[in-house]
């Protein structure tokens, strides 16, 4: 079959050369052996390409190692090189798909098509995730989630719940990846964060700031919509401080890190308000914690990376602290500040009395790796209290969670209740305490029936007694 192909191809060649132009030769001329098996359509006699894509699109099609199999040919017929490395050249590619679109040859398989697709949604995805720093906004989500239950009465809203959650993590993700856009000349020089998104180059500034703009409108208008306006005030609030005050701040002044403490603070209060409608003194005593816990957890981390911000143009407490003395005793010194807070709770009415006790044992033990980092600052000593403050955080918000003393149904009542409903109640109440109170007139003087005894129509009948009845 593949002879009388050529031999047709050779018969027509010189009767077609005078009216074609000389750079184009039929195709069925360069019909090689690698792809005899297989049958010469009868359109390769009517088609006239040129020579070097025509032996082009069949390196591509056939290669000598496996004529059996369409994969990409081992040489390029203008230089000699791998088609498929850079020294293939554009005009090659070009020609190559004229002759797979002239030849009926469809370049791109729908098996192609979805993996190129699931590449292009997984590199995005990982640059998302990097971006919102997925594992740190699920430490906001999940401290936000804890002052959510310790706001709530016997009842969860589960529902209202998942949705604060959801727009705490969003206006996270938005704050994260705008402190990335702000700083990716300063992540560029540290060995920590040159391989993020940005400072690789892996996506555009342009596109992480449509990124967080929009996580940033989403999870505002979410906690809006599902919880209440001072939640969403206070994400808005947190975002702003968090990206525009704490991030440059960094470069400027070593009060970075009490400027970074606040805004770890605000999630819990941020739930809070929105399951109670309100920010009360009780509010205040997961943030609290989570202030005092932030500043030795970032004074082992500044001590561990401390070449690194250097490097990074950022000014951080212990760098003016070249013995790490004044590092170790503010660590030491706000540890100390967690030891009432599980009175406080008890004292408050949050918990049971049994935290108190599970707290003071919890900030022994980091007040501990605090005090063996002033001993002896050392790196390893700095580690230790780096993964205290680790442990500490999430076996102080389960026992909150768990000793929790949920409020009353009164309370319950009028937190998931409107203006006007609660005033209802309070009306209703004091309705029917007034109502309480009111008794006939002939019972409301109580008069001793031994002093009416000389009243009676027959003075040796005996005393009359009154009966005293209650509505």
């Amino acid at each position: 079959m593949w002879r009388s192909a050529v031999m047709r191809s050779l018969i027509l060649l010189p009767s077609r050369s005078a009216n074609r132009n000389a750079s184009l030769t039929p195709v069925s001329c360069f019909v090689r052996h690698s792809i005899a098996p297989f049958p010469a359509p009868s359109y390769f006699s009517d088609r006239s390409v040129g020579l070097e894509s025509c032996l082009l699109q069949f390196s591509r099609l056939h290669s000598a190692a496996g004529p059996w199999k369409p994969e990409l040919g081992k040489l390029s017929i203008e230089r000699g090189v791998p088609i498929g490395s850079a020294a293939a050249t554009a005009d090659s590619a070009a020609e190559s798909e004229v002759v797979l679109e002239s030849s009926g040859y469809a370049p791109v398989l729908p098996f192609q098509k979805v993996r190129g697709i699931s590449e292009v949604v997984n590199h995005y995805g990982r640059c998302y995730w990097e971006l919102s720093k997925a594992r740190l906004s699920m430490l906001v989500v999940a401290t936000s989630g804890a002052g959510y239950v310790l706001g709530s009465g016997h009842v969860i809203d589960f529902v209202g719940l998942c949705c604060t959650c959801a727009g705490t993590m969003m206006v996270a993700a938005s704050a994260n990846t705008l402190n990335q856009v702000f700083e990716v000349q300063n992540d560029a020089k540290m060995k920590r964060t040159r391989q993020r998104p940005l400072p690789s180059c892996r996506i555009g500034v342009a596109h992480a700031v449509m990124w967080a703009s929009s996580m940033g409108f989403s999870g505002t208008t979410l906690l809006a919509w599902k919880a209440n306006y001072l939640a969403a005030g206070l994400a808005v609030s947190n975002l702003f401080l968090y990206a525009f005050v704490y991030t440059p701040l960094k470069q400027i002044h070593p009060a970075n890190t009490w400027v970074g403490a606040v805004v770890g603070a605000i999630p819990p209060l941020l739930g809070w308000a929105a399951a109670s409608g309100e920010v009360s003194l009780n509010a205040m005593l997961l943030p609290a914690a989570l202030y005092f816990w932030q500043i030795p957890h970032f004074m082992a981390l500044a001590y561990l990376c401390r070449s690194d911000y250097v490097a990074g143009g950022f000014q951080m407490f212990s760098f003016s602290d070249v013995s790490g003395w004044r590092t170790a005793c503010v660590s030491l010194r706000n540890c100390l500040y967690l030891l009432p807070l599980g009175f406080l709770a008890y004292d408050w009415g949050i918990t049971s009395k049994w935290f108190a006790v599970e707290s003071s044992f919890m900030t022994l033990l980091i007040g501990t790796a605090a005090l063996l980092f002033l001993r002896e600052r050392t790196t390893n000593t700095a580690r230790r209290m780096f993964y205290a403050s680790l442990l500490y955080l999430p076996l102080f918000m389960s026992g909150l969670l768990v000793h929790r003393v949920p409020k009353t149904e009164v309370e319950s009542v009028l937190v998931g209740s409107s203006p006007a409903e609660e005033l209802s109640i309070n009306e209703n109440e004091e309705f029917e305490n007034e109502n309480r109170n009111i008794r006939p007139a002939y019972l409301q003087t109580a008069r001793p029936p031994v002093a009416y005894a000389s009243a009676a129509p027959f003075p040796f009948l005996p005393a009359p007694t009154y009966a005293y009845y209650s509505l």
